[in-house]
């Protein structure tokens, strides 16, 4: 028996999230199906990160086991052969038993992006969440920086969270912007179920001067989640990487 990671790519945009769920097709569910017709095995696949609808990703992590004589490095090719083009194993890899992905100290990477422009850009309508009216990023920027510590984000989470802990501490999170594309990026330890699409939410929120950037720390205080802005939608947020904790040694 060994247990084989798999670094994945995918555009969340026709799938029902990444757990697998009895009633929509789902990216766990694509590749669990692929993998049992692979091996003639039984498969459990466990995820690092359970994206939801319309989200997209591009170094989600999953786990399974298997009795394969297949070398682990060798998995990508085999799954990228017959998974749908809007999934992809970036690579895979053998890791201990032991290994679970969701209980190992971490540190995970979304980016949010949001077009602002007079009008949508086509080609990206599936990736950004389109603004109209202009931004202030600045007091964006100003915003995101107080996201960073160790904070409890009660305020920040769908109220539908079932977690006993709501502290995370966030390492980076900042604002820029290229054109007419804004880019909010953040990495933390763990985020939340809604957390990020909250925060992006509240800093559009910001940006159009409804609200100030030093309200954060008010709201982070509150615990209230009816004083944090929207969710913003789904089709802007991409989960960019989650790096372990013997990764990041190694690349230090």
């Amino acid at each position: 028996m060994k247990r084989v990671m798999l670094e994945v790519a995918y555009d969340g945009t026709k799938y029902c999230g990444w757990q697998v769920q009895q009633n929509g097709v789902t990216v766990a569910g694509v590749i669990t199906e692929e993998l049992k017709r692979l091996l003639n095995e039984d498969i459990l696949l466990i995820g690092a990160s359970r994206t939801d609808a319309g989200v997209h990703a591009m170094g989600n992590v999953c786990v399974f086991d298997t009795e394969s004589r297949i070398p682990a490095e060798k998995f990508c090719y085999a799954l990228n052969h017959s998974l749908p083009e809007d999934i992809v194993v970036q690579r895979s890899c053998e890791v201990p038993l032991s290994f679970h992905p969701r209980k190992v100290k971490c540190r995970k990477t979304y980016e949010y992006k949001i077009w602002n422009a007079d009008f949508i850009q086509p080609f990206n309508r599936k990736y950004t969440y389109f603004v109209y009216k202009k931004l202030d990023v600045d007091k964006m920027k100003e915003a995101a920086a107080q996201f960073i510590g160790t904070h409890d984000f009660t305020a920040f989470c769908s109220i539908h969270t079932v977690v006993p802990d709501h502290v995370r501490t966030i390492y980076e999170a900042e604002v820029t912007k290229e054109d007419n594309l804004i880019t909010f990026r953040i990495t933390g330890n763990g985020f939340l179920y809604n957390m990020v699409r909250i925060i992006a939410g509240t800093l559009v929120q910001v940006g159009l001067g409804e609200r100030k950037p030093e309200s954060i720390r008010d709201i982070l205080e509150s615990g209230d989640r009816s004083n944090a802005g929207p969710t913003a939608p789904a089709q802007g947020l991409t989960l960019m990487r989650i790096v372990y904790a013997d990764e990041e040694k190694t690349q230090n």
